[in-house]
């Protein structure tokens, strides 16, 4: 039988239960730390249950599960899931698919009243009625001891918390449980192959719970999730909290809207340097979030783009020189504009001037660019120079862009997914030669189609892939192929090191 370890912040918190030579203070526990590498395969097999009470990032309990997984030893927790429990936005992520299970439960009366605090102690509980639901929480989120508390609103029972519980917060009913189920966890669930799945890699993807347009929705992360874990890669959701743990993984996915001055090019600058394998990388992040940048790049090496002029703040020039050979309306740029922000279409000298000045108070330079009025925009995937999806985005009803900010809420159009197979020869054509001057990373290239004249408008770094949107002609084989991508890097990566 496996060696097993269970620590707890001082042995008199153990003092209701029987005495065991397995058990072990945090204290003792982090010193046991090696100098050397551990090659013992006992320190491999054995497993460990933190039942710590300070799980909060870089609390003591935090730090057990962080050392016994570099150890290589099992833990229970996980820093996974200790990370997950303390950000609500990724708990919800987690237990997405709940409400089925609360649902029925409510309708056998195993849910009185309007609240109900459930505690769950290695997926087990003291209500007959809800052990489902208790086995359920444990296998989502694994952690010894749980504390959830349900709310019914509006008739709809939902979790409203999700937490860690103490071990010297049970009561004495709770202990003789808790006693009964660590033995039966202890002999069956560690022996289980199936319960510590091992994973060749670690991939992590950062998200930002709170983002109003991420690009990816939750079923595209949950989507991204499966497809690593079916090619041997354990995946994980990180936030910009966790950029300290990056070292811990050896790939980094950025699911975030990315800019130049912000946490997601700084992370992946840090996760590059630490040797992992980075989709957005800060080459990429650097290229293609300056549309000026791109302007100069494309007309220099003759990809076809609008034509368009770039503005500095302090030409003394009178206007009308400068914007020479343009005809209006015109669309005016800042340079780091996402979504549809920043960008305005201007009718005349006078409101180009107003709104020029207005934006040179955020940038030095701006890019002036004939307007191309059309139907929709091409949106080409491209993932290691080859063609991922073929998207068509249409402009918001009653507005000349994909995103009207213009009201309280923001609007977008619709869209259509094809096969690449399918789209003119010219746009594909187009969206690979300007990814080639960018790199090898994932980009989206959007491109307006006018008769026979394509043009490239800009190439995105962080594009949009979402359930039942990109993935709508591929399906699952979409996130398989951006899996692979890692997979093969990362595995390129070891041969490289070794």
């Amino acid at each position: 039988m496996c060696p097993l370890r269970i620590v707890v912040d001082r042995l008199e918190d153990w003092r209701p239960y029987y005495p065991s030579e397995d058990l072990i203070t945090a204290d003792d526990f982090l010193a046991q730390d090696r100098q050397h590498r551990i090659t013992d395969d006992q320190d491999r097999t054995t497993h460990v249950i933190n039942l710590c009470s300070e799980f909060d990032y870089l609390g003591t309990g935090y730090y057990v599960s962080l050392l016994a997984q570099a150890r290589g030893q099992r833990v229970l927790p996980a820093v996974e899931t200790l990370n997950a429990l303390g950000r609500k936005a990724l708990v919800d992520l987690q237990l997405d698919d709940m409400a089925p299970l609360l649902g029925d439960l409510a309708r056998q009366g195993s849910l009185p009243g309007d609240q109900l605090t459930l505690r769950v102690l290695f997926g087990e509980c003291r209500e007959p009625g809800l052990a489902r639901l208790a086995r359920r929480l444990f296998e989502r989120l694994p952690c010894p001891l749980l504390e959830a508390r349900l709310v019914r609103r509006h008739g709809i029972w939902q979790l409203s918390r999700l937490r860690p519980l103490h071990l010297r917060d049970l009561a004495p009913g709770e202990q003789d449980l808790f006693a009964t189920a660590l033995n039966r966890h202890s002999r069956k669930v560690w022996r289980s192959p199936k319960a510590r799945r091992r994973y060749r890699f670690d991939l992590a993807i950062l998200v930002d719970p709170q983002e109003a347009l991420p690009p990816s929705n939750r079923g595209a992360l949950k989507a991204f999730i499966r497809a690593g874990r079916k090619l041997g890669i354990d995946v994980s959701l990180i936030t910009r909290k966790d950029a300290g743990r990056l070292a811990e993984f050896d790939g980094l996915f950025i699911r975030e809207t990315t800019a130049l001055d912000h946490h997601t090019y700084r992370m992946a600058r840090l996760a590059e340097h630490e040797g992992l394998v980075v989709i957005d990388a800060p080459r990429d992040i650097l290229r293609c979030t300056n549309k000026v940048f791109l302007h100069a790049l494309l007309r220099a090496r003759g990809v076809p783009a609008p034509s368009g002029i770039l503005l500095k703040r302090g030409d003394r020039r009178p206007l009308a020189e400068r914007i020479a050979g343009l005809g209006f309306p015109l669309v005016l740029k800042i340079p780091d504009g996402a979504f549809s922000r920043g960008i305005v279409k201007v009718e005349s000298t006078e409101q180009l001037e107003r709104e020029a000045s207005r934006l040179f108070a955020t940038s030095a330079l701006l890019l002036l660019q004939e307007w191309l009025p059309t139907e929709y925009d091409w949106r080409i995937g491209v993932l290691d120079g080859q063609v991922l999806f073929a998207s068509r985005y249409y402009m918001a009803r009653g507005h000349w862009q994909i995103y009207d900010h213009s009201g309280g809420r923001v609007k977008s159009g619709g869209f259509t997914t094809h096969n690449p197979a399918e789209v003119p020869a010219a746009v594909i054509k187009a969206a690979l030669k300007a990814t080639r001057l960018i790199g090898d990373g994932l980009y989206g290239v959007d491109l307006k189609q006018s008769g026979d004249r394509v043009v490239v408008i800009e190439v995105n770094d962080n594009p949009n892939v979402d359930a039942g949107v990109e993935d709508a002609v591929l399906g699952r084989a979409l996130y398989e192929r951006i899996m692979a991508v890692f997979l093969t890097r990362m595995e390129e990566r070891v041969r490289q090191a070794s």
